[in-house]
């Protein structure tokens, strides 16, 4: 590799900027990063500190090796002595650091091919860099995106420009993905890690389907209705606590939509397995905890404030309705409440005398009627 390829590489660095829709100094800072390694694979040592220049202007480079001014030398290529580094730099102090200039013309065809490698790998982080930092402001919204790969643990999307991925824990259960199929995903975040950014996608949790209702229930815009709470088990169940804010605005009614359409349209995307509870939120906590054990019926709710629990007291008919397939009702309203609910049978014994009396009152009147008739 001749001088002339440092010549060229500045050359690319325009070209490479444009091409790959890049700033140019990013694109500078990683072919200076690659000259640097390619520098230490031909002249150098692994532990090294090694930087380089190049000048965009003229076509050269200079490659900067670091070394530590110490009293003694362990290591030629890391450290050197104050002695010799007075020389390079009068004031200089142990512990200081001092650079050696080298400059560069050419490179052997190993140590090219490092440097090869070093601008791919670089530039392309720098680009999906570039690209997530276009989703950054679309976090916590839907986007539409193409099924592009099924793994046993993810699923890879398009969305355009980048890709993201939809975690297991993110999936909806059940939900059967296929390739090429297009799908809407909730953007949750971008998680960076040693192999770069990566954008990770939901339709599992609780703020894709608040979103899915706020696309179908403009009175959210308005501020008429708004939901205070969820809680979900994607792919089963959801449970959703609404309020109005206007009176005489039904804010359940409002959500569900004329004839069920509004939450039809929701569940549409979601998937008709995993329904959907619309309850009211109420500000007493005792009705709260009642309407969000619906559809079953309770008879009484004692609260513990400190423990953050509550009993809640229903017939024995109403028990397993209570506690759901799976303990999965009760596990919902607990979440949506925030109270852990106990679920205990009521004794139906305070209703008994209630019960004796009308059916006595009946036969007293029968009896009467009966009495009646016969004197006439």
């Amino acid at each position: 590799m001749e001088d002339i390829n440092i010549k060229q590489l500045t050359l690319a660095v325009r070209t490479i900027a444009e091409e790959k829709n890049l700033p140019e100094d990013v694109v500078l800072s990683v072919i200076e990063q690659a000259i640097a390694a390619a520098w230490r694979r031909d002249n150098g040592e692994r532990d090294q500190e090694v930087r380089a220049e190049l000048n965009v202007n003229d076509g050269t480079a200079n490659v900067f090796v670091a070394r530590e001014v110490v009293e003694e030398v362990g290591s030629d290529a890391v450290e050197i002595s104050l002695e010799d580094a007075k020389k390079v730099k009068a004031d200089v102090v142990i512990g200081d650091t001092v650079e050696d200039k080298f400059e560069v013309t050419s490179f052997g065809r190993v140590a090219a091919q490092t440097a090869k490698q070093v601008v791919l790998q670089r530039l392309r982080e720098a680009e999906r860099e570039v690209v997530l930092e276009e989703y950054e402001d679309k976090i916590g919204t839907i986007v539409n995106g193409t099924v592009q790969r099924v793994e046993p643990r993810v699923i890879r999307v398009e969305l355009g420009k980048a890709t993201g991925i939809i975690p297991q824990s993110e999936q909806i259960q059940g939900e059967f993905y296929s390739i090429g199929s297009r799908i809407k995903v909730f953007i949750k975040d971008i998680e960076r890690d040693n192999r770069g950014p990566q954008l990770i996608l939901s339709r599992g949790n609780e703020a894709f389907v608040e979103y899915l209702f706020r696309q179908e229930v403009p009175e959210m815009e308005t501020g008429a209705v708004e939901i205070k709470a969820i809680a979900r088990e994607a792919g089963r169940r959801t449970k959703l606590a609404v309020l109005s804010t206007v009176p005489g605005v039904d804010p359940v009614g409002t959500f569900v939509g004329g004839h069920g359409t509004r939450v039809q349209a929701v569940m549409n995307e979601i998937g008709d397995q995993e329904k959907i509870d619309i309850i009211t939120f109420d500000e007493n906590k005792e009705q709260f905890i009642r309407n969000a054990l619906s559809p079953a019926e309770v008879v009484k709710v004692e609260i513990d404030e400190v423990a953050k629990r509550a009993k809640v007291f229903v017939y024995e008919d109403q028990q397993s309705i209570a506690i759901g397939r799976g303990g999965q009702n009760v596990r919902l309203a607990s979440r949506l409440t925030g109270y852990e609910l106990d679920i205990e049978t009521a004794q139906v014994v305070a209703e008994k005398p209630a019960e004796a009396k009308p059916r006595k009152n009946i036969e007293d009147s029968l009896m009467n009627a009966v009495e009646e008739s016969t004197e006439e």
